[in-house]
């Protein structure tokens, strides 16, 4: 019998996929964080701050300003040249969708503010 014969062959190939198949994603995602433990983590009182609101039509308020359009980035390219250290403080409705956050994050970025803080209710609040 001059036949190769491929099934383990074939057993220890679909081994391997699986294998990789499971430890792929483990890989692709794994972020490594090394974060300060507090019970009590605040704020610093320093911190010169930029509340920015996006209410649940996706209208953003600075300052509770309305801003639209050009006028958002042209106020927080101002507020980073006059303190490019500024913390933007970004409070959001939970009914805002993820696209339109990201948008806002890019514009301030793209006007210098690199430092984003997501502001939350804590467990057990009630809404207002």
């Amino acid at each position: 019998m001059s036949d190769i014969n491929v099934t383990p062959l074939v057993d220890v190939m679909l081994v391997l996929l699986v294998i990789f198949i499971i430890t792929a994603p483990l890989i692709a995602s794994s972020i490594r964080l090394d974060l300060p433990q507090s019970a009590a983590a605040r704020p610093s009182e320093s911190v010169r701050a930029v509340t920015l609101v996006v209410d649940r039509t996706g209208t953003v308020f600075v300052n509770d300003v309305a801003l639209v359009g050009p006028n958002l980035l042209k106020h927080l390219q101002e507020v980073a040249r006059q303190h490019p250290d500024t913390e933007l403080q970004l409070r959001a409705d939970s009914a805002v969708p993820y696209g339109r956050m990201v948008e806002i994050i890019g514009v301030a970025q793209q006007a210098g503010l690199n430092r984003v803080g997501f502001v939350a209710d804590g467990p057990g609040a009630g809404a207002a």
